[in-house]
């Protein structure tokens, strides 16, 4: 009995210091990832412009201004949006034990934006706080109305049940934000934010972000050794003492707050918190408390470099970032929906 304590200890400490090792090296990479996002654009700036701008801000200089004003909050955003959704991606997974969840997939996302652009339409002097509690009811609303139409199907519902009842519901929300968006003649404003657009970030953006994170980060860090017993099974959790109900509600506070916000300030970025989970598994093992800081990093990383791309891809125009995002995620959606095809 021992040995095997003994080896489980050891086991235990070679992967967290695995995740250790890679959570840092994704923190730096995140770290050159974000100056090399600010240097780039229609006109290229010099990271050692970048530095001084950031440490030793001269607001005469134009270049300082733009970095400060425009492409910084930009950069802060995407990594933060990106680690939101992927955080958000994870809890999912681990509380449905379902491996085609994500916000995307699942209604949050789509939810969010209807509500978003019903919002936007009828309420056009809505503040930045009420854009964010009106992104909070459409994400809530959209899970709700996911798990209502699966569970209509014979069987129960199951992963595939589950992800294709998100599917229809996020597609019939989309062209619902479609229509509206046509009838009040909003369609070109809406259309480009709609497909995941970082363009428009500033400040005020950056600060509702972090203030998100603070409340959805941190409740994430604390439920997650709680989500690693209840991604082993219902029973498992029930039989160490758990009580799944609080544990799964607090699961879904963090993925309205987290994926709320990312909605209201970056539009439906998809399929990302349905990538970095998996990845990050693979990477540091099924313990939630090593998944998730390291899924916050690897998705900051993530959407940074696939912002970075919709810049450059067709300059000087901009490709929306959530068609980079999707060129990534279907295929391995795809995948995924091919291993769970049993459950059809």
């Amino acid at each position: 009995m021992g040995e095997i304590d003994k080896a489980h200890i050891e086991g235990l400490t070679s992967r967290f210091f695995r995740a250790g090792i890679i959570f840092v090296g994704g923190f730096f990479a995140l770290i050159l990832s974000l100056g090399v996002s600010v240097a780039l654009g229609v006109t290229d700036i010099k990271l050692a412009t970048v530095w001084q701008a950031v440490f030793a801000f001269n607001p005469e200089l134009t270049n300082h201004q733009v970095i400060r004003e425009l492409r910084l909050p930009r950069a802060i955003a995407a990594a933060l949006t990106g680690g939101f959704l992927a955080v958000s991606g994870a809890v999912m997974q681990g509380l449905t034990r379902n491996p085609l969840a994500s916000p995307s997939i699942m209604g949050v996302t789509h939810g969010a934006a209807f509500a978003l652009i019903i919002a936007l339409v009828f309420f056009p002097a809505v503040s930045n706080l009420g854009m964010t509690l009106a992104s909070f009811i459409g994400a809530g609303a959209g899970v709700i109305l996911v798990f209502a139409v699966g569970s209509f199907s014979k069987g129960g519902l199951t992963p595939v049940k589950l992800a294709l009842a998100g599917v229809a519901v996020g597609g019939m929300l989309s062209s619902l934000s479609t229509a509206i968006s046509l009838h009040f003649q909003v369609a070109k404003q809406m259309s480009f934010w709609y497909a995941g657009d970082l363009s428009s970030t500033s400040w005020t953006s950056v600060q509702l972000l972090l203030a998100a994170g603070a409340v959805g980060l941190l409740l994430a860090v604390i439920i997650s050794r709680a989500v690693t017993i209840l991604s082993l099974g219902e029973e498992v959790s029930k039989g160490l003492g758990q009580n799944t109900l609080v544990v799964k509600a607090l699961g879904v506070i963090v993925v309205l707050v987290l994926t709320g916000a990312a909605v209201s300030v970056a539009g439906t970025v998809g399929f990302l918190g349905l990538v970095i989970p998996h990845i990050t598994r693979f990477l540091v093992g099924t313990d939630y408390r090593l998944i998730i800081p390291v899924s916050a990093v690897l998705g900051g990383l993530l959407l940074v470099l696939a912002d970075m791309g919709a810049r450059l891809i067709n300059a000087p125009y901009e490709t929306p970032v959530g068609a980079i995002t999707a060129c990534i995620g279907v295929p391995f959606f795809l995948y995924l929906a091919r291993g769970e095809r049993s459950g059809l």
